[in-house]
Order: C-alpha cells, then sequence, then structure tokens
C-alpha cells in the first residue's frame, strides 16, 4: 500500500485521491462497490470518505450503519497497512461501534497511529494496536464512535522441528 501510495504522490494534487481511490479500490473492490474516497494516505494519518447517496443510505436516508462501520475499518486498515512491513499479514482483530446519533450527510473517518506504534509494527514479529478513529458528517459531529484493533503476523508459519 506503501508504495501505491508514493507514487500516487508524485501526480498532480487534483488526481491523487482519484487515482488512489481506483488503486486501493482494485486491492479490496468492496471500497470502490461502497464509494469510498481516499482524500489523504499518510503513514501516520489516513482519511478516507463516503457520499450520502442511495447505494449507501439507511432507510431513513442517512449513510447505513455498516457503511459508516466500513469507513472506520478502511480508515484504520489502510493506515496499519500503510506500515506493516511486507512480510507480516495484517487483520482486524476487534471493532466496537457505537452508534450515538443520527448522522447528516457526507461522512469521513481520519486514522491515526503514533510514531511509537508504527515503530512497534517494525520491531515485533507479531502483535497488535488500538488505532484512533475518529468519524465525522457534514455537521462536524461525531455520530458514531469506534475502537478498531488490528494485528500483524508473520506472513509464513513456522516450520516444525523435525
Amino acid at each position: 500500500m506503501s508504495r501505491i501510495a508514493d507514487k500516487a504522490g508524485r501526480l498532480p494534487v487534483g488526481l491523487r485521491s482519484t487515482v488512489l481511490s481506483l488503486l486501493f479500490g482494485k486491492l479490496v473492490p468492496f471500497l470502490s462497490t461502497a464509494g469510498l474516497r481516499f482524500e489523504q494516505v499518510g503513514h501516520e494519518q489516513l482519511t478516507v470518505s463516503i457520499r450520502n447517496r442511495r447505494k449507501v443510505q439507511n432507510h431513513i436516508k442517512g449513510v447505513h450503519a455498516a457503511a459508516m462501520a466500513l469507513l472506520a475499518e478502511t480508515a484504520t486498515g489502510f493506515v496499519v497497512g500503510m506500515n506493516v512491513p511486507d512480510d507480516k499479514l495484517m487483520l482486524l482483530k476487534s471493532m466496537k461501534v457505537n452508534y450515538t446519533k443520527r448522522s447528516q450527510g457526507n461522512m469521513r473517518a481520519v486514522a491515526r497511529l503514533t510514531p511509537e506504534q508504527i515503530q512497534l509494527m517494525h520491531d515485533t514479529e507479531k502483535g497488535d494496536v488500538l488505532v484512533e478513529v475518529t468519524v465525522t458528517d457534514e455537521s462536524g459531529e461525531s455520530p458514531v464512535q469506534c475502537e478498531m484493533v488490528w494485528a500483524w503476523i508473520p506472513k509464513k508459519r513456522p516450520q516444525p522441528q523435525a
């Protein structure tokens, strides 16, 4: 993910979000289906948004609860993916989502990692991290509070000793 973001970072500012959204949508096709848009991609902070349009709406014309959770999961997962070494596999370990109020309009999720969390991913064979994420709607309020814990493990399983 980091290599893709680095290459897209060389593009003109107006094209970056579109190109990143298309390329990341190829990695995880469901993101394209939901229409998620990658606004800012970095190692310490990543921003993803979703427009309140019919295909992601609930029965009261707001962004569906599952789409809000997807937004938070995507932002946190991709910021972890920007930092986990290539020889590690990342997995969502737990997801806690509390809906606190009705959302208004489009939504945005901003996920953040500290330099210490990033260093931990590079220094340890396996582990997990609680990724800070803030999800806001057009009013600037947070209609949902989320806790996402991501884990990483080696891609290759240790071979049993003969």
